[in-house]
């Protein structure tokens, strides 16, 4: 479980990576070029593109399919739904040592 919460951190800690997830979150399967051909204009070649989404596969934060010849791509909304539930728990015990700071600094 730690493992695979720290992968999908790491794919998600990259700019290139973050952009390319935010294209797939509007819904639709993507190809390679596609993503290449919205990247353009931050001159990202295709084989850099391939190689963040194949980050992004691992961490299990994209889907890829065939279809013919071409690999398209989509958001697994499972991973990030995780992410958030464990941030959501973290959350509550960083709210649970500062309201206990808050009581020992007050009495």
């Amino acid at each position: 479980m730690r493992r695979r919460r720290a992968k999908i951190f790491a794919a998600l800690g990259d700019e290139t990576r973050l952009a390319l997830v935010a294209k797939l979150c509007r819904g639709s399967d993507l190809s390679i070029s596609e993503l290449t051909e919205t990247a353009a204009d931050a001159r990202i070649s295709r084989q850099a593109v391939t190689k963040h989404l194949r980050v992004l596969e691992n961490a299990g934060l994209v889907r890829c399919s065939r279809t013919g010849r071409e690999r398209r791509f989509s958001y697994r909304p499972e991973a990030a739904e995780e992410m958030r539930e464990y941030l959501e728990f973290v959350t509550a015990k960083w709210d649970e040592a500062l309201e206990r700071l808050k009581t020992f600094v007050e009495s």
